[in-house]
């Protein structure tokens, strides 16, 4: 069964470690995950963008999908379905279909206008027992076309959108999504630290994991951050696995590939990076 990510993220920001989101894109990553999870008694956010969610064929399909491995496979570790970067109409959606968990990403509107759609979002979705995540401040990168230039984001204003009632806030701190490049200038604990004075107990959730040193991520934990999202890393081992099985030329049978197997190298090393992150998180044995 699904559930909200809020009493997860609660219980990680008050313990001191972070709850991974994991971003999937297909029936084999979604298994991974869920499998890695309950090996391990971590809670789980599976996240999915706009994008990935209309490649698996919509929200229902997607909602389907998970409860339906969740009974499945017996996961039993707490396991929230979560709406990366929506949009206003993509969150309702999303809570229709039957996610626990949704982002509302309003950082491109002006100030007054993120507080007033985020304020009907949060009413609705606490009336369907839904999380809710929001943003301040442009995370950097690409993330379903919309680029950012990894903003850092205004103590004053993280302020005004937690005081909203929003389950966890993402706020830009100099973070990007994708590969980091040679030149970057890492995180700004600072206002990191200024946005956790501001917001007291709210979960922080630091948005392009993949790449960021592990001590960047421990001192980005110790200052409120509780959830970490990592998709290009999965993106990158599962690619480079798969490439070498067929580089290999394994399974040739004159009739190609069984993709079955084609995929498994893939999925162990998503396995693989999952467990790494979640043991660098600090939620093994949280659940």
């Amino acid at each position: 069964m699904l559930v909200s990510a809020k009493e997860m993220l609660n219980k990680a920001k008050a313990g001191k470690y972070a709850v991974g989101q994991f971003n999937i894109n297909n029936l084999e990553w979604t298994k991974a995950i869920l499998l890695t999870a309950q090996e391990l008694n971590s809670p789980v956010i599976l996240g999915v963008s706009e994008g990935a969610g209309k490649y698996m064929c919509g929200y229902n399909t997607i909602v389907g999908m998970v409860n339906g491995m969740i009974e499945t496979l017996g996961i039993t570790v707490p396991v929230a379905l979560h709406l990366d970067h929506g949009s206003y109409d993509g969150a309702y959606a999303a809570m229709n279909a039957g996610f626990s968990s949704v982002m509302f990403d309003g950082s491109h509107y002006a100030i007054d206008e993120n507080i007033a759609k985020t304020k009907q979002i949060i009413a609705d979705a606490e009336a369907k027992g839904v999380s809710v995540e929001a943003e301040v401040g442009a995370i950097g990168g690409e993330e379903d076309g919309v680029v950012g230039s990894g903003e850092v984001a205004d103590p004053a204003e993280c302020k005004m959108i937690a005081d909203l009632g929003v389950t966890m806030l993402a706020a830009g701190i100099g973070n990007i999504h994708g590969k980091y490049p040679e030149n970057w200038a890492g995180l700004n604990f600072d206002v990191l630290a200024k946005i956790q004075e501001q917001t007291g107990t709210m979960p922080l959730v630091l948005h392009g994991g993949t790449g960021i040193p592990e001590e960047m991520i421990k001192k980005a934990i110790s200052l409120g951050v509780s959830k970490i999202n990592v998709n290009t890393e999965c993106q990158l081992t599962f690619a480079a696995a798969t490439r070498k099985y067929i580089e290999e030329g394994k399974d040739l049978q004159g009739k190609g590939f069984d993709p079955r197997k084609l995929l498994a190298p893939g999925v162990d090393a998503i396995k693989a990076t999952v467990k790494e992150k979640m043991e660098l998180f600090g939620s093994v044995g949280k659940a």
